[in-house]
């Protein structure tokens, strides 16, 4: 279990993707301030402008002028909450990282209590919206269907995965990158990386200001997502295994046919139009699945290369006692491992940019 003063004295980011709300910016970072205020940790409000068409950006820049917590990061056009979320985490200087809705539907006084379920020893807390105030059919409904499905096929059960207010250790997103519209499933890839993930039940609050940016379309993205973050899951390095039995189900079925039409072809008093019949399906078998084995092994070798052209392990360490870093690929000597105040340098060069 962490101690309390650990996550006390750690600097917190407070990231918020906003896109067109113009009427609800004031509002939110006043709410913001009022609870902030009140902690007793260093602490920054990172808002990402994803290419807003309305007043949105001169509100925020409004916000840096009046309070020097607030850092804007605009983008040149709308992205999406995926990268406008993976842009927090880049640029974030914080070791805890709080994400949050600019829409006013999240409240601002649930982001100490996120905070004191960190401290009892995990890496996630996520938000439970449990009396959401949204339309029952249009939101609500398929929302829950696709919680049930994401926590089914991910392993990481949770009651809310499109809740945004949540709070991570940075460490656990470091490693994290995201693409499409998956935002939705980083606690499933932090708990990949074996992050302990929980959650808690959070506020939640009609919508002000504006019109909801999702709908009920969102359905099949979270498919196709929850798709892909499956195949990543249990396949991203060793996508051969996943081709693999495809493959080789089918040459086997290919050739069990194939000897099948063999056998019969041998046999007197059969019908000539049967035994040609089955010839063709077996070919047709075989081929599925040396396409399927060389479709693997092309995937195995890019995979490979994706790897070790970025020096990227395909493990994460939580620990080493005593501290030390890995030798170097090719190299005799062990480098030295960077110190704390040298990794949080490198995070504040890499923001400036």
């Amino acid at each position: 279990m962490k101690n309390n003063a650990e996550i006390r004295s750690k600097h917190l980011s407070v990231i918020i993707p906003v896109y067109n709300e113009e009427e609800s910016i004031p509002h939110l970072h006043k709410r913001i301030h009022t609870v902030m205020a009140e902690q007793p940790f260093s602490y920054e409000v990172l808002y990402i402008d994803d290419g807003s068409t309305d007043d949105t950006l001169q509100q925020l820049n409004r916000l840096v002028e009046q309070d020097t917590h607030v850092r804007v990061i605009s983008f040149r056009r709308n992205f999406g909450q995926t990268a406008a979320m993976s842009a927090g985490v880049a640029y974030s200087r914080g070791e805890i990282l709080v994400f949050m809705d600019g829409d006013l539907q999240n409240d601002p006084v649930d982001i100490p209590r996120l905070l004191e379920k960190l401290e009892e020893g995990y890496d996630v807390v996520s938000g439970w919206r449990k009396n959401r105030q949204d339309a029952q059919w249009s939101r609500k409904f398929p929302s829950m269907l696709a919680n049930k499905l994401i926590s089914q096929v991910t392993g990481v059960r949770l009651h809310d995965y499109g809740c945004t207010l949540k709070a991570y250790r940075y460490e656990v997103l470091r490693h994290v990158r995201l693409y499409g519209e998956m935002h939705r499933f980083i606690p499933a890839y932090a708990a990949l990386a074996g992050a302990q993930v929980t959650e808690m039940v959070v506020d939640h609050h009609a919508r002000q200001f504006g019109k909801s940016k999702y709908g009920i379309s969102r359905v099949v993205r979270v498919i196709l997502d929850l798709t892909t973050l499956k195949f990543l899951g249990s396949f991203g390095t060793k996508p051969l295994y996943a081709f693999g039995v495809t493959g080789l189900s089918s040459l086997s079925l290919g050739f069990g046919t194939g000897l099948y039409s063999l056998l019969r072809a041998c046999l007197p008093g059969q019908n000539k139009g049967q035994r040609s019949a089955l010839f063709p399906t077996s070919l047709l078998f075989s081929s599925f699945g040396l396409l399927s084995l060389i479709s693997g092994l092309i995937a195995e070798m890019l995979t490979r290369i994706y790897y070790e052209a970025q020096d990227k392990p395909t493990y994460v360490v939580k620990q080493v006692q005593p501290e030390s870093s890995p030798r170097s690929p090719g190299s005799g000597e062990r480098p030295q491992a960077p110190t704390e105040s040298q990794h949080n340098g490198n995070r504040e060069r890499t923001a400036s940019h």
